[in-house]
């Protein structure tokens, strides 16, 4: 393979249309938009890396808006598919670059109020561009200690660029940015395993030896769980399900969203009683936590307004006046890591909900507004990258050896703070939600085992979908590898759903799918999980090539399906799935 002087494939930048848009000139733009005099940017390549200082060789200090990186034309057709993550959990793109789509339901422009340029499709930290003619270029930085980094696709250009938040950069200091990785080739597996490491370099992962098993309030009980309807569910697991570990109170026990030590008076019972009972049942007590909000009338907030991040007069800033305001019981305000006060105050929380309280397992949620944009922060040189991961370092001091969830997170700031990741949003009993939730968790399949485990969110057996829908949620949760909770009423299940329930126990490998999602393949010891997927409403036929004569079983159902040597073909209704197990002859 021939490179250029910087390592680059020349191959590569030929299928590109000779477009070469890493040798233009980086530019420091200032807070008002001029371009920022005297600040000199150095860019340094080292292979496929790139690392970058930012110095203000000028005579007075200068407040910046961002770094421009790169820029320059892609050279790519509108035919090229694109893969780029959100700031946010919740927000992925996809589709063309003629043609971007969103793949999660709540983007960053339009639903976190992100400022975003407005002619721009706009990604964080990572894209993977696949023109029609083959290859893939992967674009992303490697590290989040401090900024944000983004890039721009537009129909002719890409721009990389960072987001220095108005930040003043003093006389003769300089700013470390994060490092930028380019990766070509035609293994897009190949390559996404290469990055992952690169990842690790800065972010070691957090350890967990295997995907969590589970049960989830939420989806059966929502915001008015009761201390009942916990144990009863409890009382079936032990008897039933055993391997369904930690038994997981979902948002509802608290009087106040910010009061996580308090038990609401709806919930019916002490919260710590029952995470105590779960412990003596041989089980591990797990609890939903959303460390960084607190509404108005919160004790935490009535009685130390000072942790949180404020507006441009110095008073708490609620949420909904940059951002979303919340779900439920907002507006928030967010917590603002890098005040002390605010750091110990989370430590405590965690290390009392661990040691005391017995709790082995934690779901954060609303983590994003950990890193709000729009905020003035106790430390003025702090980045909002730099406030979440300093309140997610008192959070992982605090929880010990708890397995630690993050949810509604921001995907790059969580890097290394945590043992799983939501893939998708929320799960529900509709099809346009089972089939955008399989979507958005096949897309981040890769991060599976690499940067964390994946929570595919729950697994739902019950309720009034039909059957052929069931089962394609069902195939595509467990084609992700990743963690499982039951999100169902466990009590009131079926001897069918519960046999179903049964056969899909993690794995902790992800399925290999094609760019289109329809036929994957996992690979375990001795054997070979094949899925064939049909998103559309339709009946359509899927083949699976099998390369060698194999014995198949249907996963779900236990059925022979004999023996085949080339190519298994099937059938599938609309809205199915059909998962097969593979076995040499």
């Amino acid at each position: 393979m021939t490179l250029d002087r910087r390592g680059f494939s020349l191959a590569a930048l030929a299928a590109f249309g000779g477009a070469d848009w890493t040798a233009g000139p980086p530019r420091a733009v200032a807070l008002d938009g001029s371009a920022a005099a005297g600040v000199r940017i150095d860019r340094r390549w080292q292979g496929r890396l790139c690392r970058t200082t930012v110095t203000n060789r000028g005579a007075v200090a200068v407040r910046l808006k961002e770094i421009v990186l790169f820029e320059g034309g892609h050279g790519c057709a509108g035919d090229a598919r694109i893969y780029g993550e959100g700031f946010t959990m919740l927000s992925q793109t996809g589709g063309t670059l003629a043609e971007p789509a969103a793949i999660g339901g709540y983007t960053d422009r339009k639903h976190y109020r992100i400022p975003e340029p407005e002619d721009a499709t706009t990604v964080y930290n990572f894209v993977c561009l696949s023109p029609a003619g083959g290859g893939h270029t992967l674009l992303g930085f490697t590290s989040s200690q401090r900024w944000v980094g983004r890039i721009h696709l537009r129909p002719a250009t890409l721009q990389v660029t960072v987001d220095c938040e108005g930040l003043a950069l003093g006389v003769g200091e300089r700013w470390q940015m994060e490092e930028f990785c380019r990766l070509e080739g035609q293994d897009r597996a190949a390559l996404l395993d290469e990055f992952s490491r690169r990842i690790a370099a800065h972010h070691p992962r957090l350890a967990w030896p295997a995907p969590p098993e589970g049960w989830c309030s939420w989806y059966c009980f929502g915001p008015r769980v009761t201390a009942q309807q916990v144990m009863d569910n409890l009382s079936w697991i032990a008897k039933n399900a055993p391997n369904l570990r930690y038994i997981q109170i979902d948002d509802g026990y608290q009087p106040a969203m910010g009061d996580w030590l308090e038990t609401g008076t709806a919930f019916g019972g002490d919260i710590r009683t029952v995470l105590k009972q779960i412990r003596e049942r041989g089980f591990e007590p797990a609890i939903w936590v959303a460390p960084f909000i607190a509404e108005e009338k919160s004790h935490v907030f009535q009685q130390h307004p000072e942790w949180f991040m404020r507006d441009e007069e110095g008073r708490p800033l609620a949420s909904n006046k940059v951002t979303f305001g919340g779900w439920r019981r907002g507006p928030w305000y967010a917590l603002d890591a890098t005040h002390a006060g605010a750091r110990q105050h989370l430590e405590t929380l965690f290390r009392t909900m661990n040691r005391e309280w017995g709790v082995t397992y934690f779901k954060l949620d609303a983590n994003f507004w950990g890193a709000m944009h729009g905020a003035r922060l106790s430390d003025g040189k702090a980045t909002r990258v730099e406030a979440y991961r300093r309140g997610m370092e008192a959070v992982v001091r605090g929880a010990g050896r708890s397995f630690i969830l993050g949810c509604n997170h921001p995907i790059w700031p969580s890097l290394g703070l945590i043992h799983g990741s939501r893939s998708s949003g929320d799960i529900s009993r509709r099809w346009t939600t089972v089939r955008k939730v399989a979507s958005e968790n096949l897309h981040r399949a890769w991060q599976n085992g690499t940067l964390w485990w994946n929570d595919p969110d729950a697994l739902v057996l019950m309720g009034n979908l039909p059957e052929n829908e069931f089962l394609f949620h069902a195939a595509a949760t467990y084609a992700t590898g990743g963690m499982l909770l039951s999100g169902d009423d466990l009590t009131k299940i079926s001897a069918e759903r519960k046999a179903l329930l049964d056969k899909l126990r993690p794995t902790g490998r992800a399925a290999a799918f094609d760019p289109d999602f329809r036929v994957g393949r996992m690979k375990l010891a001795g054997r070979e999980i094949l899925f064939a997927l049909n998103w559309e409403d339709a009946a359509r036929a899927v083949e699976i090539p099998l390369g060698r004569a194999v014995k198949l079983r249907d996963f779900f159902s236990g059925e022979e399906l004999g023996t085949q040597k080339s190519a298994w073909r099937i059938e599938l209704k609309g809205r199915s799935a059909r998962v097969v197990e593979a076995t040499p002859v």
